[in-house]
């Protein structure tokens, strides 16, 4: 059974970085203990990027944080020899374990779509009639044990599973807020073209940046646990200026720089869900065109209840051709950066690739990272900036890729 006190104390290793007792020890407590549980229902890291980014050729062993597995099981569209998805919180392994069996047993893509994207009682009749039975146990209780709300955690996929964890939480308060200042999010996706989403943006839910409640809300670092960031990545979110202004602006980049007809990330902000149109966006594994390449595929997937650094120290040198940390880097300490990155650079193969997310705009390596190792690798900033103006979750700041050079 997965050791929840690893998971716990790596998390709050991570985290940790003041006295206990201090404003921001106690903060950085408070992340951890909301930390616990589900954070993640969807990945937030746009997979087209990801994809374009990472070049997967056929014979590519990808390493990647697991997170929500939408990202993971999207890679396999791009016919990787394998993908090792890693992560500390138990109850994203079983998401992610749920999600390979019913790739795997579900009877067609249809039951396989409706699954992830609509909340419905047949999701549940699915579930144990084709899937649990391939569960492994630990898995297979979590889905059937009861959470906080004392319902079956399996229920969500009837009730709204994208309403769920810490982050769908934090979307569900910030739509509450939104009515009670009399604005409606899900306007926006009403829209029928660019244009359009702006105009609504900005008559529509631009005034709710202006209220002073929420103007004070923002500066409370608690109130971003809800967005999976801890006391110190919300200062490098911030940075030089207001974090209202900050929210605001990734708020309308999401709502006014992509298509909202095919862009499943604003769904998830503005509906707290994917549509239910056959059409409707949704990530590329559960897309028709590819759900014959995830199904046939999944066994290429390897989910492992594991520190990200721990496993690549049990790997041989020059095995590993692709790397995702999402935006783990963030709430790391410089010791654990250097860590990483030998662990890294010992087991890349040539010419190598790491994606990564930042809060901030800048990549956090240089001055960090010890200049032996970073100088071995090509930082890709003018590619970085276009993933960056082109990721349609627009929540971060900054998507940095790095490429391994020929120097030894």
């Amino acid at each position: 059974m997965p050791d929840r006190s690893y998971a716990n104390g790596a998390v709050r290793a991570a985290v940790h970085r003041h006295r206990q007792l201090s404003r921001q020890g106690l903060l950085e407590r408070a992340f951890t203990f909301a930390f616990r549980g589900l954070v993640y229902a969807q990945i937030w890291e746009d997979p087209a990027v990801d994809l374009e980014a990472l070049a997967v050729t056929p014979d590519c062993h990808i390493v990647t944080i697991a997170s929500g597995g939408c990202n993971v099981l999207s890679y396999l569209t791009a016919d990787p020899r394998a993908i090792t998805a890693v992560d500390l919180n138990t109850a994203h392994v079983a998401l992610n374990k749920l999600k390979l069996a019913a790739a795997r047993h579900l009877p067609d893509h249809a039951h396989f779509r409706r699954f992830f994207a609509i909340a419905t009682r047949d999701n549940i009749a699915a579930y144990h009639q084709y899937v649990a039975p391939h569960l492994d146990d630990v898995t297979r209780r979590y889905w059937e044990g009861r959470g906080l709300n004392g319902r079956r955690r399996i229920s969500g996929f009837a009730s709204g599973f994208y309403k769920r964890g810490l982050l769908g939480h934090f979307i569900g308060a910030a739509h509450l807020l939104a009515r009670l200042h009399g604005i409606d999010p899900g306007v926006i996706l009403s829209a029928r073209s660019l244009d359009e989403q702006r105009a609504i943006f900005d008559a529509k839910l631009a005034p709710f940046f202006d209220s002073g409640f929420i103007r004070w809300l923002a500066d409370q670092p608690a109130s971003l646990f809800g967005l999976g960031i801890p006391p110190a990545q919300y200062e490098a979110l911030a940075g030089d200026q207001e974090m209202i202004a900050v929210l605001r602006a990734r708020l309308q980049r999401l709502a006014c720089d992509f298509d909202i007809a095919d862009n499943y990330f604003a769904w998830q902000a503005f509906g707290r869900g994917y549509g239910k149109g056959a059409t409707a966006p949704v990530p590329p594994y559960l897309q028709a065109r590819h759900y014959a390449a995830v199904r046939d595929r999944i066994d290429r997937v390897e989910i492992r209840h594991a520190n990200f650094v721990d496993d690549l120290a049990a790997r041989a040198d020059a095995t590993i051709d692709r790397y995702v940390l999402l935006d783990a880097q963030d709430w790391m300490t410089d010791a654990q950066l250097a860590a990483l990155w030998t662990e890294i650079t010992r087991t890349a193969r040539p010419e190598a690739r790491v994606l990564f997310r930042t809060a901030g705009e800048p990549t956090i390596l240089p001055g960090r990272v010890p200049d032996a190792i970073l100088s071995r690798w090509d930082y890709r900033a003018a590619e970085s900036r276009d993933f960056t103006r082109r990721d349609r979750s627009s929540i971060y700041g900054g998507v940095h890729l790095y490429v391994l050079g020929d120097r030894g």
